[in-house]
C-alpha cells in the first residue's frame, strides 16, 4: 500500500506533468522543488510514524484503481529503524493520475517497557490545502522553517488480576510557550508555502505522570498508591472514599510494588 522508496518519485510522467503546468501552480514553478522536509524534535525514546496521503490534483477527474499507492509511509518500523527527517513530495502521479498531498497523518510513539506491547501512542496531523484562511495558516521563519508544538503526558493504570501497570500516552496541542490548546498537535499549510521548506513538530514531555482515570489512585508522599477497591478481582477498583486500603501491583519489568513510580516506600 505504501511507496517503499519515496526517493524515486520523479518518474517520467511526473516530470512531464510538472513541467507542463505544475499542477496549476503559478507560472515559472518548474524551478521550484517538488518536496518539503518534515522533521520532529521529540523527547528521548520517542519516535514518530508518518503517512502522507494524496488525492487527485485540483481539476482532475481521474481515480487510482483501489486507491493503491496513494499513501506513502515513513518510519513504519520505528522500533527497528528510525529517521527523524523525511523528504515528502508535494505531487505524485500514480496509475496516470496526477495527485497532490492532502495531509500527513502522524503517530507519536514511545516505549515504557521491554516487551513489544509496552508502548503508548497518540496522533498528530498536518493538513495541506490550496488555500487557507489566514487564522489557520502557519508562517515560516527567514530560514524557511515552521514549527508547531505539543506536549505528551503518560497516564498510568493497572490491568488484569495481577494488576500489571500499563501506560497510555496522551498528547495535546500547545503554543510555543507550552500553553495548552484544544485537540492533538496540529498544523496547516498551503501548497504554495511548502516547496523547499522545513516543517518541524516539537513535542515536550510533561514532568509528571497521572492516573489514567479518577478516584483509583491516591497521591501520597513519594508517589501514588493503588486503591484496593472490592479486592484484587475488582478490575476498576475505585477508591469510593476508602483511602486507607491499598493493593500491590506489578511493574512491566516484573517487580511487585506498592507505590508508583518508586515501587517501594
Amino acid at each position: 500500500m505504501f511507496d517503499a522508496n519515496p526517493h524515486l518519485r520523479f518518474n517520467s510522467v511526473l516530470r512531464t506533468t510538472i513541467l507542463s503546468g505544475c499542477f496549476a501552480l503559478t507560472a515559472g514553478c518548474a524551478s521550484q522543488p517538488n518536496t518539503f522536509t518534515f522533521t520532529a524534535d521529540l523527547p528521548p525514546g520517542f519516535a514518530y510514524q508518518a503517512i502522507a496521503v494524496y488525492v487527485p490534483a485540483k481539476g482532475e477527474t481521474c481515480t487510482v484503481p483501489g486507491g493503491r499507492n496513494t499513501e506513502v509511509g515513513y518510519n513504519l518500523k520505528w522500533r527497528e529503524s528510525y529517521v527523524s527527517t523525511a523528504e515528502i513530495a508535494l505531487y505524485r502521479t500514480v496509475s496516470g493520475c496526477p495527485l497532490v498531498i492532502r495531509r500527513i497523518e502522524l503517530e507519536i510513539n514511545a516505549s515504557y517497557g521491554k516487551t513489544r506491547g509496552d508502548f503508548g501512542g497518540d496522533s498528530a496531523n498536518v493538513a495541506v490545502r490550496y488555500e487557507l484562511e489566514e487564522q489557520y495558516q502557519r508562517t515560516f521563519s527567514d530560514s524557511g522553517e515552521s514549527t508547531f508544538f505539543g506536549e505528551c503526558q503518560w497516564w498510568f493504570r493497572t490491568s488484569g488480576k495481577p494488576r500489571i501497570l500499563r501506560k497510555i500516552l496522551d498528547c495535546k496541542k500547545t503554543n510555543a510557550q507550552g500553553e495548552p490548546g484544544k485537540g492533538r498537535p496540529f498544523s496547516a499549510y498551503t501548497l504554495g508555502q511548502l516547496p523547499g521548506k522545513v516543517v518541524k513538530m516539537k513535542i515536550s514531555l510533561a514532568k509528571e505522570e497521572r492516573p489514567g482515570w479518577g478516584d483509583t489512585w491516591v497521591k501520597v508522599p513519594g508517589g501514588w498508591k493503588r486503591c484496593m477497591g472490592k479486592g484484587l478481582e475488582d478490575q476498576r477498583a475505585y477508591c469510593n472514599g476508602n483511602y486507607t486500603d491499598f493493593s500491590h501491583f506489578k511493574m512491566p519489568d516484573g517487580r511487585v510494588c506498592t507505590i508508583y513510580p518508586g515501587c517501594t516506600e
